[in-house]
């Protein structure tokens, strides 16, 4: 596939990219501290019954920060592909830090759900242009490990999450924490993080692409027809269907619901869970930090075989990997081999649903690639909202093997959803206002 921007070997190019990656793996960092810090102090705030918390409510919390992720991902995407991807992370970024204040000064339980509804549509807006960023600037054949690379910035916010959860012991003060992004992040990210030079092309914003690749010594690929942007936002969501595109949407979607249902239904609940199965405070959260440690290393591996052996053919293994995991942590096992288990299960559980985001990414154009991502990952989002309400109705019943089992079941899900993207080659048809050419889709 083609892309408006060639990235040759040269140190410019090289310079520029490793901005454009470095400032995104430093939001998405304090993106994944923000959404694994509830999930790290909500056992001490069950211990403590925090603002009348129990495991019901709790779950009703989770699922509403995640309906605003929803939210915030089905929106970020079309406005990414508007406004600018710059522009959008920062506003993001701004948003989930203000939430974070809004929770740790709540008095009640109603103004701290709030709180993590507004964090959720920060949290969403993020991800789906920052993997269409870095996916822009990313040198061809290397897309996959680009956004698994980038993706590891969210598996560290949730080890961050779980040191700050332990070295605070006070959940106001963990949410004040959170709010540091918008001192850090957010006059990083307005200063010196450049737009995407395949969205002002797509904008026929020429100039300010051609003085941006001068700044840093970088060639614009030669064209032979200049690509107009898409007509308007709902053309670039339509887009998404036109031609033989409208199957691979689908399956798309339906694969992201079952694994974010996994990757926020696990996140929120894994040390609660595993608190319940006889795990000590200490223990369980350390399980969060493990997790994530996982997630890191599967991100890179996941990542390099992707780009390799094709996004739908690893994703559904990874996928399969993940409810073995999962499903095997419902048994008490000696403290050295649950944590290998759990280390094993985020490498992976977070890099299965990443690959999908990275494959999306790969197979869309460059004036609507940010819509794809954005509703890929916000269709993906009712799982996001089913998986937290799930996990704590199944904890309050006082089953923990229930809530394994059925964490389990959505990674099968997700396994054979993803598989069917990768079983044909697909003739899309691309967007009317692109010049006419042949995609073909490969897994």
């Amino acid at each position: 596939m083609s892309s408006s921007l060639a990235l040759p070997a040269r140190g410019g190019s090289s310079r520029l990219a490793a901005i454009v990656v470095g400032l995104c793996w430093l939001v998405v960092l304090f993106d994944g501290l923000d959404m694994f810090i509830y999930g790290s102090v909500l056992p001490h705030m069950l211990e403590t019954k925090a603002l009348g918390i129990d495991p019901g409510k709790a779950g009703d919390v989770g699922s509403y920060a995640t309906f605003g992720m929803l939210i915030g991902a089905l929106c970020s995407g079309t406005v990414s592909d508007w406004v600018g991807r710059k522009k959008t992370i920062i506003a993001s970024t701004a948003v989930f830090s203000l939430a974070s204040a809004v929770c740790a000064v709540a008095g009640s339980l109603g103004v701290f759900s709030l709180g993590r509804f507004l964090a959720g549509l920060g949290l969403g807006g993020l991800l789906p242009s920052a993997i269409t960023m870095v996916t822009e600037y990313a040198p061809k054949g290397r897309r996959a490990l680009i956004v698994g690379s980038l993706m590891t910035a969210h598996q560290a916010g949730g080890i961050v999450a779980g040191f700050v959860a332990l070295g605070t012991g006070d959940w106001r003060v963990s949410f004040w924490i959170c709010v540091i992004p918008l001192f850090i992040g957010v006059p990083l990210a307005a200063a010196f993080l450049p737009e995407s030079m395949s969205f002002l092309q797509a904008k026929g914003r020429t100039d300010e692409a051609r003085a941006l690749a001068d700044r840093y010594g970088v060639d614009l690929a030669a064209r032979a027809e200049e690509r107009q942007a898409v007509a308007d936002r709902f053309s670039a969501v339509t887009a998404l269907f036109r031609g033989g595109r409208w199957m691979q949407t689908l399956l798309f979607w339906i694969a992201s619901f079952g694994g974010l249902l996994l990757v926020y239904g696990v996140s929120q609940w894994l040390p609660s869970l595993m608190k319940a199965n006889g795990y000590n405070l200490g223990s369980s959260i350390g399980f969060v930090i493990v997790i994530n440690l996982g997630g890191i290393v599967g991100m890179l591996i996941g990542g390099r075989l992707t780009d390799k052996f094709g996004g739908s053919r690893i994703s559904a293994i990874w996928f399969g990997a993940t409810a073995v995991g999962i499903y095997s942590l419902s048994f008490k096992m000696a403290l050295p081999l649950t944590y290998t288990v759990v280390f094993l299960t985020g490498m992976f559980l977070f890099s299965a649903q990443a690959m999908i985001y990275a494959t999306v990414a790969h197979r869309s154009e460059d004036d609507n690639r940010a819509t794809a991502v954005g509703w890929t990952s916000g269709m993906g989002r009712f799982g996001a909202v089913f998986g937290p309400w799930l996990g704590g109705h199944l904890l309050a019943t006082g089953s923990t093997t229930a809530g394994f089992t059925a964490f389990a079941l959505a990674g099968v899900f997700s396994l054979v959803f993803v598989s069917l993207t990768g079983l044909r080659r697909v003739q899309a048809t691309p967007p009317s206002s692109v010049p006419q050419r042949e995609l073909t889709v490969t897994g």
